[in-house]
């Protein structure tokens, strides 16, 4: 069985393209001046009063870029016009956790723990990922593999994709400062934390960035405003345990002596 788990791959290209090209652009015509500092009091009441837009911005890329592990939970577009839903927890070990999914195509979760990944897929998934064969070996595959958890060797051709999905390294390569000419917003809060907004527009696409004002500026969210690809991303957990344990589940189906 070679199931191909093309939007896990989606999703990180998602994440990492808005992250690192939304807010940005290029240096010229950067107005957005760090503001005069008139004393203490006026930085404690207005966060990051002492640098611009395009300075926060880079804080937060650099701060983000240094997580240990983090939760990316939202929608982004898959690459093929769709969107796709995630909710996934991940760190530099390759240690992650949680579901993706797709409108109209179903939804999986995820384990990936040591040198295994864990898969549990429901039929409309299993479905969508049998395009193209016939009618008895999809039927066959989901009656055998629906709702049920499956592993395989996290290195082997078919665990490819998500793999490098759970691989925060990677994702986070993409975190890196640039030349942009976002615009500060105002004070906020992301789920009950403080943040700092701010937006810049690309055409007929609006971004706005939410950054974290204590503790490490890290990037809390990141909404892209698209007639074609919206996206609204949160990032929390950061530098928190993932905890990413093989399913207590007995009855798994393991792949690899499928011949898979």
């Amino acid at each position: 069985m070679g199931m191909k788990n093309k939007i896990a791959l989606g999703a990180v290209v998602a994440v990492a393209t808005l992250t690192a090209c939304g807010p940005g652009g290029t240096a010229d015509g950067a107005s957005d001046k760090p503001a005069s500092a008139k004393g203490a009091s006026e930085k404690s009441a207005a966060p990051f009063a002492d640098l611009s837009g395009p300075q926060i911005v880079n804080k937060a890329m650099e701060a983000t870029r240094s997580a240990s592990s983090l939760t990316v939970k939202g929608s982004a577009p898959d690459g093929d016009g769709g969107q796709i839903a995630l909710d996934v927890s991940l760190d530099r070990r390759g240690e992650c956790k949680g579901s993706l999914g797709m409108a109209g195509q179903g939804n999986v979760d995820l384990i990936k723990t040591g040198p295994t990944l864990y898969l549990k897929s429901d039929e409309k998934f299993l479905r969508a990922q049998s395009k193209g064969e016939s009618k008895a070996d999809t039927e066959a595959v989901v009656k055998m593999l629906a709702g049920r958890w499956m592993k395989s060797k996290a290195d082997s051709p078919d665990s490819k994709e998500m793999t490098d999905f759970c691989d925060l390294g990677t994702l986070l390569a993409e975190f890196r400062s640039n030349d942009n000419v976002a615009r500060k917003g105002k004070a906020t809060t992301v789920d009950g934390t403080p943040a700092f907004t701010l937006t810049e527009s690309d055409g007929k696409d609006d971004y706005t960035i939410y950054v974290a004002t204590e503790g490490k500026p890290y990037l809390l969210k990141l909404v892209t405003k698209s007639a074609k690809e919206p996206s609204s991303l949160t990032f929390s957990g950061y530098d928190r345990p993932v905890n990413a344990k093989a399913p207590a589940d007995k009855d798994v189906v393991d792949l690899d002596k499928m011949g898979s």
